[in-house]
């Protein structure tokens, strides 16, 4: 059955016109004039049969019909530029991957490792986006993603890669002159919270046995980069993933004054479960596999 698809460039006149509110800004964008944009718009609409468009004393604004359109074409533009760019960065070669990852385990644990999946396979290429939380795939554009929790996330299937270990360091001058302190001291200062993590105090505090810690309170941090500048800078204690911190405390910036880590969370590699997956997904899933199985065994409590 042939497709009923409007032309690249009706939907090309008609993003740009719906972005602009203005079929003179977009024809202006687009080196066309404005009676071809409103052609172009004018034949997509007798395409669809609804209106997209709608005139107002100050020009035109979109109809309910054309703001809901709207998204579903600029996101599909989109994603053909983002092919167009890739398909022309490699030349045909290999294959790539958009790539999901949360921000700090991205910048401190995955990129420091990338040059080894270069060498592996030289031509997957693999774009990173910064994801903070779970999110929709048929909203986002991308591949795969790397999730920390504990799943499931619906919709999806996920692929286990290590556990989290997360354990509490500080400034060592926020508890000199010792250098250890009781879980129970521990809960007297300062805690750094993590906003996309608001019980980690109080499962950690649970974990140690302590059970009546004021572990809600202190200030919130989005991302874990924000937290473990916090505590380097002395501000309180932060919960922090352990692959994290080594090089703080081997340069004695920070120390863990208690010798307690909790691993309730793992790392995943999650994808859309209605998805057919490509060869670059399964090549980058057991790269992951590969890289992580060397993590999951040690963590830097000795250090402290």
């Amino acid at each position: 059955m042939r497709r009923k698809l409007p032309g690249t460039a009706m939907l090309a006149a008609f993003e740009a016109a719906a972005r602009h509110q203005s079929f003179t800004a977009a024809a202006a964008e687009l080196a066309l004039t404005q009676s071809a944009v409103g052609r172009q718009v004018a034949a997509l609409q007798d395409l669809l049969g609804v209106p997209l468009f709608r005139r107002t004393r100050h020009g035109i604004a979109l109809t309910d019909a054309g703001i809901a359109y709207y998204r579903h074409v600029a996101r599909a533009l989109d994603d053909m530029e983002r092919e167009v760019l890739d398909l022309q960065g490699r030349r045909g070669r290999g294959g790539s991957v958009e790539l999901g990852v949360v921000p700090t385990f991205g910048t401190q644990w995955l990129v420091p490792r990338l040059p080894g999946l270069r060498e592996r396979n030289p031509d997957l290429t693999v774009h990173l986006a910064s994801r903070a939380r779970p999110f929709l795939f048929q909203d986002s554009g991308l591949d795969a993603a790397i999730y920390a929790g504990t799943g499931p996330w619906p919709g999806t299937q996920a692929t286990f890669l290590m556990p989290e270990r997360v354990v509490p360091v500080c400034s060592p001058a926020l508890i000199a002159p010792a250098r250890k302190v009781t879980p129970r001291k521990l809960a007297q200062l300062p805690l750094l919270q993590q906003a996309t993590r608001p019980y980690a105090w109080r499962e950690w505090f649970a974990s140690a046995g302590v059970t009546d810690a004021n572990a809600l309170a202190g200030p919130r941090y989005e991302l874990f980069s924000f937290s473990l500048q916090a505590a380097v800078a002395g501000l309180g204690v932060a919960l922090m993933p352990d692959y994290l911190m080594a090089a703080e405390l081997d340069a004695g910036r920070l120390v863990v004054p208690v010798q307690h880590a909790l691993a309730n969370l793992g790392y995943y590699l999650v994808t859309p479960a209605d998805r057919v997956e490509s060869p670059a997904v399964a090549e980058l899933r057991q790269w992951l596999l590969d890289e992580c199985a060397g993590a999951r065994e040690g963590g830097v409590l000795s250090r402290g």
